[in-house]
């Protein structure tokens, strides 16, 4: 009994002893159950952090690319960014539409010197292809520290091609505009040229800039887009002509320089208007500073005996001298040394059309006289012949004139001595003394006689200049504008031979020679004025106007006149008709 009460037991904590291990069993799986869902979650929260990461990740590595895809490129350098080097500017046309100026695409070579590993080796290489590569000055470029160095500006196509082949680590091209002038010198003063960066320099094409086109690059306001063309008031066929007879006449007479120009006598609108020697405004270096001076404007000269024109339009226009009066030209003058005295004396008394035809210095000095120095000067200076002319053309000179006038600054300044004055200045008050007293300031612009007429103003009396053509008219019928003369044009003009200054002191050897002329001398449409400075003759002798300058308008009449649309008319004889006084 006792051993079954034991064996009893034993089951009984035995079992006991399996119950309590099931429990421990159980509870422990429930915790391995619970434990492996607790990391199974983890793990997925760990991959979709990991997700989220790389799609944000490569999401703002997308959206950069695309910013920098569609940004504006930055500014590598202090040179100004592609998109305003392509910046365009207007096309210079003629009055007509013919092209003067336009902007052609061009490549410039550039260099990123960081990215240089052998200056040496593409010195050499590029060499090959432009050969007058200036060694020392790129290879100071390649070995800089910046980031951006031109190497050479405007290449041709060809020349692209073939750096392209040598295959050069580091350097690259940059597309530019570069100005083209299809008639190279035919007008260069006029139109002028720009710089390498496309800006203007001189003539119309720095006026152009002046309007504002440089103001508007200056803060990035171009654009590459066509602008509206710029038509100015010339025309080419006639500025061909104008200039091939001043390149011929320079030829013929040795001369140094010549020029001319072909007004309308009442809009003021330059026709054609050329100085030479010149330059190709496609290469400006070649022309020399010689070639850079526009003697037209921006040169001052005493025009000689052109200026008795004014002289005598002023003894007309103040009422103390008639077309009929007469003047004492038997002796020099005396004044304060000097002894002035006519070229070709007549010994006599002259009238006003004589002293106008023979060129009487003694007559011209009288009606100065007659007027005082005080008037003269006013009447000068009204005419604009002492101020700096008003015009688009930046280059113009400002004229000079003796500090303090004086009887005898008066008297030689009557005959076109003493005063220095621009040509074109010349011309200007030319048209003032033809076209019924009006002076208009000339425009190398298109405008109307409308227009003109608001801008003008009286400077003499219509009668004044009714009696100037006539007398303009008389001296090329019958005095010293006899070989400016083209059958049916009616030309009539004035003669000027002003003796240049040689060390100080007038010598009759060299001459300034200039003509200032109209057409239709009847019913003035345009005046011509041409100029030729020290022309010389066979026996190296001085050339007078008549036989210089005035055959150099005979020449720009016969050849233009009809492209001008001027018709011609002959009297019964078939030559032109001088109108009676």
């Amino acid at each position: 009994m006792a051993f079954l009460s034991r064996v009893m037991v034993l089951k009984s904590r035995a079992h006991f002893s399996a119950g309590a291990n099931g429990m421990r069993a159980g509870s422990t799986g429930a915790k391995f159950e619970g434990s492996r869902k607790r990391k199974a979650t983890q793990a997925r929260t760990r991959i979709g952090l990991i997700m989220v990461a790389f799609i944000a990740f490569y999401g703002v590595i997308g959206a950069r690319l695309t910013y920098y895809g569609l940004r504006e490129p930055e500014t590598t350098s202090s040179i100004m960014p592609a998109d305003r080097l392509m910046a365009s500017r207007p096309d210079i046309l003629d009055r007509n539409g013919e092209v003067l100026a336009t902007d052609i695409r061009t490549v410039s070579l550039f260099a990123e010197p960081h990215k240089i590993v052998d200056a040496d080796e593409v010195i050499e290489k590029l060499r090959t292809v432009l050969p007058d590569l200036d060694s020392k000055q790129i290879y100071g470029k390649l070995r800089s520290n910046s980031r951006f160095q031109w190497l050479r500006r405007q290449l041709t196509p060809k020349q692209q091609s073939e750096i392209l082949a040598l295959g050069i680590p580091g350097i690259g091209f940059r597309p530019e505009k570069r100005r083209f002038y299809p008639g190279g010198a035919t007008a260069a003063h006029i139109v002028g040229y720009v710089n390498i960066d496309n800006r203007g320099v001189a003539g119309m094409e720095r006026y152009i800039d002046t309007q504002g086109l440089a103001d508007l690059a200056a803060v990035g306001m171009t654009s590459s887009q066509p602008l509206e063309p710029v038509k100015l008031s010339i025309d080419v066929r006639v500025q061909a002509i104008l200039r091939d007879v001043l390149v011929s006449s320079i030829t013929k007479f040795k001369a140094k320089g010549a020029g001319g120009v072909v007004l309308d006598a009442h809009t003021g609108e330059i026709l054609a208007m050329s100085s030479v020697p010149d330059f190709d405004p496609n290469d400006p270096a070649a022309g020399g500073e010689e070639g850079w001076l526009n003697r037209m404007s921006n040169g001052t000269f005493e025009m000689g005996s052109t200026f008795k024109s004014f002289t005598l339009a002023m003894a007309l226009d103040s009422g103390k001298v008639k077309m009929t009066d007469s003047f004492d030209a038997r002796y020099p003058l005396r004044i304060g040394g000097f002894t002035i005295k006519d070229f070709h004396g007549k010994g006599r008394f002259l009238t006003v059309p004589e002293v106008f035809q023979y060129s009487s210095n003694i007559g011209t000095a009288k009606m100065a006289d007659v007027v005082g120095i005080d008037g003269h000067k006013a009447f000068l200076t009204k005419l604009g012949l002492l101020t700096k002319m008003q015009t688009e053309l930046p280059e113009v000179a400002m004229p000079s004139q003796p500090r303090e006038w004086k009887k005898i600054n008066s008297v030689t300044i009557s005959f076109g001595h003493g005063v220095s004055t621009t040509p074109l200045q010349t011309a200007v008050a030319g048209a003032a003394l033809v076209n019924g007293g009006k002076l208009v300031e000339p425009t190398f612009l298109p405008r109307s006689e409308v227009q003109a007429e608001a801008a003008s103003t009286q400077v003499i009396k219509s009668t004044t200049s009714d009696n100037m053509r006539w007398l303009f008219e008389w001296n090329g019928v019958n005095g010293s504008g006899k070989n400016a003369l083209v059958p049916g044009f009616d030309v009539g003009g004035k003669t000027g031979t002003a003796d240049k200054v040689i060390n100080g002191r007038y010598n009759h050897d060299h001459n300034f020679n200039a003509f200032l002329a109209a057409f239709p001398i009847y019913h003035p449409k345009y005046v011509v004025l041409t100029f030729i400075d020290d022309p010389r003759s066979e026996t190296d002798r001085a050339v007078l106007a008549g036989n210089s300058a005035a055959p150099m308008v005979k020449e720009i009449i016969s050849r233009s006149a009809a492209i001008l649309g001027v018709k011609p008319r002959f009297g019964e004889n078939g030559s032109a008709m001088l109108v009676s006084y």
